[in-house]
């Protein structure tokens, strides 16, 4: 019983030797492409230690690629790396680098076409157009993967993961760093967003619109052009993300355009200049939120109505809340915390015994007059802010938390 084990297992080790095709400088073949070009499909490639120059490896056939032990693939003439045609391909531990800049092809390491069932995972991609570009595909895994460029200005950049009418797909632990937008979707349906990172990029961190159904958990944008920018989209979950030190004359933590029935919960938004800008937003929750040191907590135009805002911390904001809307609001404030809340609670339920109104004046003012932010911090604006509380004219009516938290509420 055992001779019969142990012939079964050098037949299953040598049937698995036989399956994979080895590239090395040292083996009979040289070059990826050609390893492509004779594999079949099932069929494993790996990529043995070295530089490989190569460019227009189209894969369309059912392949696993491998790189081991620094296999790296610099662009030959600049030009795209991988274009793949076929479903079930695994592209794994490779490093592709030096792309050139082109204004009428979208020159990518790793390019997906109606595609099913690719796995993209493990890569280092450096100083690339598009990192990793997918269109018309279902059921992409883009997972561990680090795609850093080098991008200087919008119009001869291009992004980290662009993703064009796809649906089903799982873009996870991803590390992108300046591109044009680092991760970018259009027309992407059911997917799931965990865990990535997203830093200075030109534009946005995270840029996607007409993608219903989305869920972006646990990422981090950090240090962006323009922040986070979602327009056009419904039923869209985003949940534990951190929004950082998005700071420019047009920057957002997050911008919302166009939204409908999502939730934003239990997200950080910290030293931003403006933690979220919404546009049109409808019947959305916000719960369970840090807005922390922004210029702006939120700054909503009068198109947005029926959201919920609760529980949420506003601490140490220079204006919590702006907005152009100066007749009664369609939005709830409840159970939010507010460090410049200046009420009392004589039953000492945890709640203000008077509303909080977090919209004052001067914010109003510079909603008008922006050259007017250079009487910031003055004694004028205090007073003016004073006087506006007691006797409320040009503030919105109506646009108060009712029940206002009086400490800081922890979240998980």
């Amino acid at each position: 019983m055992i001779r019969i084990n142990i012939i079964f297992l050098l037949f299953l080790f040598s049937m698995q030797s036989y399956a994979n095709i080895i590239v090395s400088s040292n083996s009979d073949i040289k070059t990826i492409k050609q390893a492509v070009e004779i594999a079949k499909d099932g069929e494993t490639i790996l990529i043995k230690e070295g530089l490989y120059e190569e460019s227009d490896i189209v894969i369309e056939k059912s392949l696993k690629i491998i790189g081991e032990d620094e296999a790296v693939i610099k662009a030959k003439d600049g030009n795209k790396v991988f274009i793949i045609n076929s479903d079930n391909v695994l592209i794994k531990n490779l490093t592709i680098k030096d792309m050139k800049t082109s204004y009428i092809e979208d020159i990518s390491a790793i390019k997906i076409n109606n595609s099913n069932s690719v796995i993209i995972e493990n890569n280092t991609l450096i100083n690339t157009f598009f990192g990793i570009y997918a269109a018309n595909c279902t059921n992409l895994i883009i997972r561990d993967n680090n795609i850093i460029s080098n991008a200087v200005e919008q119009s001869s950049s291009a992004n980290g993961i662009h993703l064009w009418k796809c649906k089903n797909i799982l873009v996870e632990n991803n590390h992108v760093e300046k591109h044009r937008d680092g991760i970018y979707f259009e027309f992407v349906k059911n997917s799931l967003i965990k865990n990535n990172y997203s830093k200075l990029n030109l534009r946005y961190g995270l840029h996607f619109m007409f993608s219903d159904n989305n869920r972006y958990y646990k990422n981090r944008f950090e240090d962006n052009g323009a922040g986070v920018a979602v327009m056009y989209s419904n039923n869209i979950e985003m949940i534990e993300n951190d929004f950082v030190e998005n700071w420019g004359t047009n920057a957002y933590g997050l911008l919302l355009k166009e939204i409908k029935d999502s939730k934003i919960n239990n997200n950080l938004f910290k030293t931003n200049t403006i933690g979220i800008f919404g546009e049109s937003v409808i019947r959305c929750q916000f719960e369970h939120n840090d807005f922390m040191n922004n210029g702006w907590a939120l700054k909503f135009i009068s198109s947005s109505e029926q959201n919920n805002f609760l529980y949420n911390n506003f601490i140490g904001n220079t204006f919590d809340l702006a907005t152009n809307k100066n007749s009664i609001s369609y939005n709830v404030f409840k159970n939010n915390y507010w460090s410049s809340y200046n009420g009392y609670d004589l039953n000492k339920d945890g709640i203000g015994d008077k509303p909080h109104k977090p919209v004052d004046l001067f914010s109003t003012v510079i909603s008008d007059s922006p050259v007017a932010i250079i009487l910031l911090r003055s004694m004028f604006v205090d007073m003016m802010n004073f006087a506006e509380k007691i006797v409320p004219v040009i503030t919105p009516a109506g646009l108060e938390d009712l029940e206002p938290m009086m400490k800081e509420i922890k979240h998980d």
